[in-house]
């Protein structure tokens, strides 16, 4: 019995390829952590957005602080963001299509250009006339576009690993799931900023709490 148990495992590790070694594609467990994580995040952006409506809708006038927001730097920084997403993408393809010199260019932009727009929020935050604490407009403001802020830098952390492990040569179009799963991730930092950008850029234009 033992002989037989000793040849089996003989013949698994001179057929190696036939053993499993982990998720192939973009499918697994990690892809469904983050299908999770996204969720999760997805419902405290809409319980903050929705938390802004509500007041607006209920306060007195003069509430909204800013009844024609300036949109010098948010709109760029918007269309930067965006920009940003196809650009990682593009990295995403170059690890499937096996080009690591494309993947390392789309990484590698993607992550300078979110890094772009972390700065011009910055300084989109002191070029505001108000603090944190000048009214339950100004709190939901800055709470909003902070817990958008740490999820870039998150984002940020992730494409920088990206391109690191692509330089490292750890992806492939078989084991990429690590690399969907970032990309996945910054989508969601892009989609979450287009409602945050909306919310409170736009709306005050359509007559929202005027």
């Amino acid at each position: 019995m033992t002989e037989i148990a000793v040849a089996s495992s003989e013949l698994a590790a001179s057929d190696s390829m036939r053993l499993p070694v982990g998720p192939v594609g973009r499918h697994g467990l990690g892809s469904w952590g983050v299908a999770m994580l996204v969720a999760g995040e997805a419902a405290l952006f809409s319980f903050l957005l929705f938390a802004y409506f509500y007041t607006g809708v209920v306060a007195p006038r003069g509430w909204l602080l800013e009844p024609d927001p300036t949109l010098k730097l948010a709109l760029p920084n918007t269309i930067l963001l965006l920009a940003s997403s196809f650009v990682a993408w593009f990295g995403e393809h170059g690890v499937l299509h096996q080009r690591r010199d494309r993947a390392l260019l789309g990484f590698g932009i993607a992550f300078v250009m979110g890094l772009g727009f972390a700065i011009v929020q910055f300084l989109e935050w002191r070029s505001k006339s108000y603090g944190f604490g000048a009214s339950s407009y100004a709190s939901l403001y800055f709470v909003t576009t902070a817990f958008h802020m740490a999820h870039v830098i998150v984002g940020l952390a992730v494409l920088a690993a990206l391109f690191a492990w692509t330089a490292l040569d750890y992806f492939s179009p078989r084991r990429r799931l690590s690399v969907s799963a970032g990309v996945l991730y910054w989508h969601f930092v892009d989609i979450v900023w287009l409602f945050v950008f909306t919310t409170y850029y736009v709306t005050p234009y359509l007559g929202f709490a005027r």
